[in-house]
């Protein structure tokens, strides 16, 4: 293989081991995920300069190899493992093992180019750890509460002392989360930025910031396919069907539901706008999102041009029904 040749990584990460890729050569071969493996990795790589290095998001097992491959000037792309198990079923590779699933990465890379985009700060995902973190707890806490009302005898004393723990554990993490926004000046106005907008409250706030570190450097289009509330298309010769939403950071869009549904009562834009879909005749459904979208908008503005919430500014934003 020349060094000019242009070439594409796929890397399937496991939990104990890195699979590599290389296209079009077809080499392949192996490493341990361990700290002196990826290192010489890191070099081989290096010397190869690759167009770009794709890696599937696998939960977490990809931070660290992402990570030190951004940091050795890499071009690293990490996509959705649903997305490229289209691409793999579409090229007709049906077969599913760790190698092959590297190659089908490196092509991957080859034939859809993703997008490189600069990996997020350390800061961002400590605090993207903590608001996961924060979101598992109320999750246990909710099941728990859930059986407490059919338990008994020993089991439901469990249970009580289980539910008190984990609500100190939970008052715990959001005094973790309100010190760390606090400790920064670029958080803290961001957060006051958000706020101040009738609807959005700490929790959704804070959520933004973690899962949408992107909010205010993209366009309203792309943050609305980003976050899941772009509306797609549904149509295939005289069949009109109606258009939906999918895919998206899930934790922000649960957060900015729960914001626009409190917006559609307390915020006089985003009520009036509300009111005038249902008006027209659109689903509430239909409405809520439309209003999810709209709201997106306003704070991605907010966001890009440092400005708190204005009433004017804010119905004058674009709409995309």
């Amino acid at each position: 293989m020349t060094t000019t040749e242009v070439t594409y990584v796929g890397i399937d990460v496991s939990k104990t081991r890195l699979d590599i890729a290389i296209h079009p050569s077809g080499e392949a071969w192996t490493v341990a995920y361990e700290e002196a493996a990826v290192a010489e990795l890191l070099t081989q790589l290096q010397r190869l300069a690759p167009q770009v290095v794709v890696l599937e998001a696998s939960g977490g097992y990809e931070s660290a190899v992402a990570s030190a491959l951004a940091a050795a000037s890499l071009p690293v792309a990490v996509v959705n493992p649903r997305q490229v198990r289209d691409f793999a079923k579409a090229m007709g590779r049906l077969a599913k093992t760790d190698r092959v699933d590297a190659h089908v990465l490196a092509l991957f890379g080859e034939r859809i180019q993703p997008q490189v985009r600069p990996l997020t700060s350390e800061a961002v995902q400590q605090l993207s750890a903590l608001v996961t973190r924060r979101r598992q707890l109320l999750e246990m806490l909710s099941a728990e509460r859930h059986r407490l009302v059919f338990a008994n005898g020993l089991v439901r004393r469990g249970i009580r002392q289980h539910i008190r723990w984990l609500e100190r554990r939970v008052e715990e993490a959001n005094a973790d989360l309100r010190r760390l926004l606090q400790d920064s000046p670029v958080w803290r106005v961001q957060d006051d930025l958000l706020r101040s907008v009738p609807g959005i409250g700490p929790t959704c706030a804070v959520t933004m910031l973690a899962c949408v570190p992107e909010l205010g450097h993209l366009s309203r289009r792309e943050i609305a396919a980003l976050v899941g509330v772009a509306p797609f298309n549904d149509d295939s010769g005289t069949h009109h069907g109606r258009r939906h939403i999918a895919g998206g950071r899930a934790p922000a869009r649960a957060a900015l539901y729960m914001a626009t549904l409190v917006a559609t009562r307390h915020n006089p834009v985003i009520r009036a706008y509300y009111q005038h879909l249902l008006a027209a005749g659109k689903l509430k459904k239909v409405a809520l999102v439309a209003c999810m979208r709209k709201l997106l908008t306003i704070v991605n503005a907010m966001i890009k041009h440092q400005q708190p919430w204005r009433a004017a500014a804010a119905a004058a934003a674009p709409l995309d029904v």
